[in-house]
């Protein structure tokens, strides 16, 4: 885990909630986002329910919490990539009910030096099960 991620403030503030349902569920975009910038596996489970869908480059990927990740995961993305944090673009709800959130959302992925990597809108589905907000599925153009 990184000990000093400071770009918290840098996200954009292009957030389009307007019911206390919608705050709430941006919670979870708020943590994941957190969690990952910070290579914090468990932060990230944390921002999830499971089972968890994810749909990207044209496969629908069902995760496990036990089987989610590997213990260098981390490493071997950074090394792949050239990844450093990440940072939201937008986050808008687009529909909503009293337990389930549609945001449709933008990130970009930076290198150390800053410069963007991709940017990558994305439709993210958040449930209220159990009392809990969590991403339950999410389908993204990022690779």
């Amino acid at each position: 885990m990184l000990e000093n991620y400071n770009h918290e403030s840098e996200h954009s503030a292009d957030i389009v909630v307007n019911s206390e349902p919608e705050k709430a569920a941006l919670e979870a975009l708020t943590l994941y986002m957190k969690s990952w910038n910070n290579r914090d596996i468990a932060g990230m489970d944390a921002a999830f329910h499971f089972p968890h869908a994810r749909i990207a480059s044209g496969q629908i990927m069902i995760l496990e919490k036990d089987r989610m990740r590997s213990k260098d995961f981390f490493e071997s993305f950074i090394e792949n990539t050239g990844w450093d944090y990440s940072l939201w673009d937008y986050r808008r709800a687009v529909q909503s009910k009293e337990d389930k959130v549609h945001f449709a959302v933008q990130f970009t992925r930076y290198r150390k030096d800053g410069t963007p990597i991709g940017h990558y809108p994305s439709l993210w589905i958040v449930a209220l099960i159990n009392g809990k907000w969590g991403v339950q599925a999410r389908s993204s153009f990022a690779p």
